[in-house]
């Protein structure tokens, strides 16, 4: 965060809050919708502006002296609109990434509802996004409701919003943060596998929750992952080919022995069929999961596995010597024949 511009001299807080920390102090807009006035002294105070001893006409640079210019706005989202743009003075490298976001875009085609700045941050009481880390998911809520409280149920919403586990993701850790896109992108859709890599391939992660580390190389081993990964694309471009939300589900992830799991045994042949519509009873038991099969997990596959990767080298490796024997061996009788002849 860059350091604050100075304010302005002889305009202090308190010179402010002599008239705004007044309680119950309301303008009406031409809306009919009422602005609130009333600035909560002791909230501003332990925000993080307040702690830091940012003053009010930093962020009301319009306003330097009483009688305040008139309104013109029309609504209270007028007024946030208006304010928003404060925020670069202070924070322009975030404020920039803002710019490329999903969010801009829709303010900028007329949804004057996109989220901005203090929308998600707030205004007089803004706290770090990430004190407690559940905090920053809770944000995405007041627009993203029925989301939120699908993610809620999931493995990843349950242990972070239920339980304050750290290590699982929020919104923000899949989505960005101010230069969020939108997922059904495909550009998003491509790197979403190395999103969830970030995570399911870190092993000492992992091993705290039993899970194994193998699913992304297993998933880019895979058909499914060598087509999206390796496949040559031009930006912008969407693929059919399955990603990991495809199957294990985007905001809804469950665990694999859930019932209501996409990716649950019984619930795999219906999930597969999403793509193969024709996929036999048997299609979805050929599946071996994430993992690398050995003595224990499917050592039926590992030892077959096994076999052929000694027995194929061998037969290889016989035939090659010989080949190179007999090859030796013509030659050599050539010559003899070439000297006594």
């Amino acid at each position: 965060m860059q350091s604050p511009p100075p304010p302005e001299p002889g305009v202090d807080n308190q010179t402010c809050l002599s008239c705004h920390a007044q309680p119950d102090q309301y303008l009406e807009l031409p809306s009919g919708e009422q602005l609130y006035l009333t600035v909560d002294e002791s909230e501003f105070n332990a925000s993080v502006h307040g702690k830091t001893g940012y003053a009010c006409v930093q962020c009301h640079t319009n306003l330097t002296g009483y009688p305040h210019p008139p309104i013109t706005a029309q609504t209270r989202r007028d007024i946030t609109l208006a304010y928003y743009q404060s925020c670069a003075r202070c924070h322009s490298s975030m404020y920039e990434k803002t710019l490329d976001s999903t969010h801009q875009k829709a303010l900028m085609e007329g949804n004057k509802n996109a989220a901005v700045c203090t929308d998600c941050h707030g205004a007089h009481n803004v706290q770090p996004p990430d004190e407690p880390r559940s905090r920053s998911a809770q944000m995405c809520e007041q627009c993203h409701s029925e989301i939120f409280s699908t993610y809620q149920d999931s493995v990843h919403g349950a242990a972070l919003v239920g339980e304050g586990n750290p290590d699982v993701p929020a919104c923000i850790d899949c989505h960005g943060v101010h230069n969020v896109q939108g997922p059904s992108t495909g550009p998003f859709l491509l790197y979403s596998p190395l999103i969830c890599a970030k995570c399911h391939a870190d092993e000492e992660l992992m091993a705290k929750y039993g899970i194994s580390t193998d699913v992304f190389d297993t998933y880019v081993a895979d058909f499914h992952g060598k087509t999206v990964i390796f496949d040559e694309r031009t930006p912008g471009q969407t693929t059919n080919k399955p990603v990991c939300a495809d199957c294990h589900g985007v905001h809804n992830i469950l665990p694999p022995d859930d019932p209501h799991s996409t990716v649950m045994k019984d619930n795999l042949l219906v999930t597969c069929r999403r793509c193969h519509p024709d996929a036999s009873q048997n299609f979805s038991a050929a599946w071996l999961g994430h993992y690398t099969p050995d003595r224990t997990k499917y050592p039926l596959v590992y030892y077959v596995d096994l076999f052929y990767k000694i027995f194929i080298p061998t037969v290889l490796g016989g035939m090659a010597i010989f080949v190179i024997g007999d090859a030796s061996r013509r030659i050599i009788n050539r010559r003899k024949r070439v000297r006594h002849g």
